[in-house]
């Protein structure tokens, strides 16, 4: 049998067009009660009993024999005879793509990572103090799939922050350890690195243990088990998001190769079954042609059945009356990757204003963001790019609130804090606002 991916087609002339939109973008993102369960036990079993729960949970989850947490550390020389050890275009290939993925973000850090501050005109100071974080955690998952890219996107933005350590985890299952994996943890500047995963992981990097010092946040994408464990330790440590399923929206006004967009899709497709592609279009001969490319391209994929599966149960290709109103269903959905195809797209990108990532014109692929444009790739999902944004410098910088008051702010000042006080019944604070007038 012949395999086949037909997105859902959709028309926004359509009547229903409403709840069958609703429908398709609809992802439950429930945790299985099960899961909830046995994440709370791990991370109880980890707070009480440290390394040692840690060396259990590996040995059975991830088949890795370990007596000492030691013996699960990764030293700085065999992290550096990894990067030796891939050829020379992989090498180069990480080197490159950590290079732009810096630039960017020391870019980043010099817009919006400063500290600044100013005096009024009664010499009051204030101000703000930018400090990084003392110490981070990123967890890089190690299972059916590696990710070195997911390294340098976790890392290099929190070394660019000036964190002080930064401590990977990432599980060997089986004590497979990936070389390009150990290789961009030596290119990005990580600190230390133990090979273990799980909930069991983020607890140890949430709690400390006798071997791993507890950290102030953690980043990274990981399983449900992950995920289940990063909730339930927030509020002990800072994370940066819980996210779903991938998702790519690329709006096409028809100028772009079908093939092109076909292959777009798929490339958010192969992630996961649950993974959602969705192309937005006013030309319904172009939506044809991507759906004939979907068709003839396939069967040359090597994840085809995973794939066919996320665009059969989540894709759609829905057919629109302009680009400007593809552009406010946009808005609607809040994708993780926003590609505009189009000839013009800067006369569409003011319109946009809810996206982890827009990727602007035909030759810009949504897979040249996740591993070397420069921009982090770690994105909000599920419609949180409505509030939320991409991984950054401010992720690993907090705030700090700078006020100087002078002897004649606190005479202009105080009556007015005083005066909001009482009104609240707070005496103690009026009294030590008044106490500094003369």
């Amino acid at each position: 049998m012949t395999l086949t991916a037909n997105p859902l087609r959709l028309s926004t002339a359509d009547s229903q067009f409403e709840a069958d939109f609703k429908a398709r973008l609809h992802w439950a993102a429930d945790t299985d009660a099960a899961i909830e369960t046995s994440v709370a036990a791990i991370l109880h079993d980890v707070q009480q009993r440290g390394d040692v729960a840690v060396l259990e949970y590996t040995a059975r989850w991830d088949h890795v024999q370990a007596r000492t947490m030691q013996e699960l550390e990764l030293s700085q020389s065999e992290l550096k005879a990894a990067f030796d050890s891939i050829p020379a275009a992989q090498r180069e290939a990480l080197q490159a793509a950590a290079a732009r993925v810096r630039s960017y973000h020391e870019a980043q850090k010099r817009a919006s990572g400063e500290s600044w501050s100013y005096r009024d005109e009664s010499g009051n100071l204030l101000g703000q103090k930018v400090t990084p974080l003392d110490r981070v955690g990123i967890y890089v998952p190690g299972g059916k799939a590696t990710y070195p890219s997911s390294v340098l996107m976790n890392a290099i933005p929190a070394h660019v922050a000036g964190v002080g350590e930064i401590i990977m985890v990432v599980p060997t299952p089986r004590g497979e350890k990936n070389a390009m994996v150990l290789a961009a943890a030596y290119v990005a500047g990580v600190t230390r690195a133990f090979t273990i995963g799980g909930a069991q992981a983020v607890a140890a990097l949430a709690y400390g243990t006798a071997t791993i010092p507890a950290v102030h946040k953690i980043t990274g994408p990981g399983n449900a088990f992950v995920a289940a464990a990063k909730r339930r330790v927030f509020g002990t440590v800072g994370i940066d998001m819980i996210a779903g399923p991938s998702e790519i929206l690329v709006l096409a006004d028809g100028t772009t190769p079908p093939d092109w967009v076909a292959m777009d899709l798929f490339s958010q497709a192969e992630h996961d079954e649950l993974a959602q592609s969705i192309l937005l279009c006013p030309d319904a001969a172009y939506i044809d042609a991507v759906q004939a490319a979907i068709n003839r391209l396939l069967p040359q994929m090597p994840r085809a059945e995973i794939i066919a599966k996320s665009l059969n149960d989540r894709g759609a290709l829905i057919l629109t009356r302009s680009m400007q109103e593809a552009c406010d269903i946009s808005n609607r959905i809040a994708p993780e990757h926003l590609e505009v195809s189009s000839q013009d797209p800067h006369r569409w990108e003011p319109m946009l204003k809810h996206a982890g990532a827009i990727f602007l014109g035909a030759f810009t692929s949504e897979s040249l963001g996740d591993y070397c444009a420069g921009p982090n790739h770690v994105l909000p999902t599920s419609g949180t790019a409505r509030f939320s944004s991409p991984l950054g410098v401010y992720d690993f910088q907090k705030r700090s609130s700078i006020i100087e008051v002078s002897e004649a702010g606190a005479q202009e000042l105080g009556p007015i804090a005083a005066t909001l006080a009482y009104g609240e019944g707070l005496q103690a604070h009026a009294r030590a606002a008044e106490m500094r007038l003369k």
